[in-house]
């Protein structure tokens, strides 16, 4: 298992779980960051940092402390 941060952008990944809690493991389960839910790694900010992902269909950016929050398999 990997951490979403970690995915290279072009590739995919499935999400297996969550480790943030509080008000921040809300607003990742209200984008969209359930377990089973696909993303596509769309592309790194200039300097590595946020990322842009397309998850469910819309483009979500994380920062890296964020992305490093969730458990993902890559596909």
């Amino acid at each position: 298992m990997s951490r979403l941060n970690d995915i290279p952008a072009g590739n995919h990944a499935i999400v297996k779980d969550l480790l943030s809690d509080g008000m921040l493991r809300e607003r990742m389960l209200a984008i969209g960051l359930t377990k089973g839910a696909r993303i596509e790694v769309v592309r790194h900010g200039p300097s590595g940092d946020p990322t842009v992902y397309n998850i469910r269909g819309a483009m979500i950016a994380l920062r890296k402390e964020e992305a490093s929050l969730v458990l993902v398999t890559p596909c």
